[in-house]
């Protein structure tokens, strides 16, 4: 279920009061901002005002609030509305999935011990659960993750999904943390944005020893070979232009958009962020050639030479 909800490294203006690492051995999911949320929730009969959520659940909100208000939640008012036009949706986050959200100790712990092998020179970032605006199941920032509690309940179904589910996310989203900061003007976007995920998606298969989509790998698998061809096709259509130049309707944008930002809009008959399997299977096959696997994993966090990458990962028929 990864690829099929929203996931970003989360774009930063400020860089004060990151939170300190967290010890594996009692590392926890901090709900504070979802337990608020959800006393104003049913203390209002599910109607919350703008004025409500701004001053009861924002303003007092944690550094993981900070870091999933731009982009998701916005503003008390655009959450007011989304509130508003799900109210169902709502009231089973907080009633249902946030009480299993709270039994998921176990999952993120084993992870976490997990990671600090792997890497035990990285500090493991906090994990805030927060109420959104159902566009994101999660993001990453500065020392921490953040997960959207009422997106991630509306795709467990049934409910007890959600156990697994957040053990991907805890895997996924701290790779991200873990990934050096990059503006995506560098190089081919499509190429390194294929390539972030796919290497945190990766990294956490390592880590769990699960696949983050089953069923998105399941459709890829026997289709590799065309959809590799229509990479390469749009690798070229977005050769040689920065981000803000693949304007929304033009064929770069559309290029990118096959592949990765396509919650709830991919392509007919595909699944959504086909681009992180892609991503994945290009870092299998480079994996697989690197002597020194401890480094290669470091790399993948680096992304260094995205060609490189994918010259020795590439498709071969």
């Amino acid at each position: 279920m990864m690829g099929s909800i929203l996931l970003a490294i989360a774009a930063f203006t400020f860089t004060e009061n990151i939170p300190p690492a967290v010890d594996p051995l009692i590392a926890q999911i901090e709900t504070d901002d979802a337990d608020r949320f959800a006393a104003l929730f049913e203390r209002t009969n599910g109607r919350p005002t703008a004025a409500q959520l701004q001053h009861e659940y924002l303003d007092q909100g944690s550094y993981g609030i900070k870091v999933f208000t731009p982009n998701r939640i916005r503003d008390a008012s655009y959450l007011a509305s989304r509130i508003a036009a799900k109210p169902d949706l709502y009231a089973r986050a907080i009633r249902t999935c946030l009480p299993i959200a709270k039994q998921t100790t176990s999952e993120l712990r084993a992870t976490y011990l997990a990671f600090h092998g792997l890497l035990p020179e990285r500090a493991l970032p906090r994990i805030y659960l927060v109420v959104g605006a159902d566009n994101s199941g999660g993001t990453a920032g500065p020392g921490a993750q953040v997960l959207g509690l009422e997106t991630l309940c509306r795709i467990s179904e049934p409910p007890e999904q959600l156990r697994t589910i957040l053990r991907g996310f805890y895997s996924h989203e701290t790779v991200h943390v873990f990934q050096s900061g990059d503006d995506g003007e560098k190089g081919n976007a499509l190429l390194r944005d294929v390539l972030t995920e796919g290497a945190a998606d990766f990294i956490a298969m390592l880590v769990t020893g699960q696949q983050m989509d089953p069923a998105r790998a399941a459709w890829a698998e026997p289709r590799e070979a065309e959809r590799w061809e229509q990479f390469q096709a749009d690798l070229k259509t977005t050769a040689g232009l920065r981000r803000n130049e693949m304007k929304p309707g033009t064929p770069a944008a559309e290029s990118v958009h096959r592949w990765v930002a396509n919650y709830g809009s991919a392509p007919a008959g595909w699944p959504g962020e086909a681009g992180y399997w892609l991503g994945q299977r290009i870092w299998e096959r480079w994996y697989s050639r690197q002597a020194d696997k401890a480094a290669a994993i470091r790399a993948m966090l680096e992304l260094r030479d995205p060609e490189a990458v994918l010259a020795t990962g590439r498709f071969l028929k």
